[in-house]
């Protein structure tokens, strides 16, 4: 394994990534702790899971929920479509007060 202090990984961090991408052991030494660097595979199925405890039902809940929310946001005309001209406009005009 290689290991590297984190002002070392931070300088040349990409190499690092990539090193550890390709499946090369590298480590970060962390005060008296070594951390490894590693690539995983992130599956959509459970990342909601892993990351906040939210099943796949819920998820799926939700989406329906916000899609029906949008739809009637929609039919309200409360939602503004904007091109990139649109922004730049506001954000000009915003800045002028």
């Amino acid at each position: 394994m290689k290991t590297l202090t984190a002002t070392e990984a931070k300088k040349n961090l990409t190499k690092w990534l990539q090193a550890a991408a390709r499946g090369e052991d590298i480590g970060i030494i962390s005060g008296a702790d070594v951390i490894a660097l590693r690539k995983i595979q992130v599956e959509p199925a459970d990342y909601a899971w892993r990351e906040y405890n939210v099943s796949s039902e819920d998820v799926a809940r939700y989406e329906q929920t916000a899609l029906a929310d949008h739809e009637q946001l929609k039919k309200q005309r409360k939602i503004e479509y904007l091109t990139g001209d649109d922004l730049r406009k506001k954000r000009e005009k915003a800045a002028r007060h």
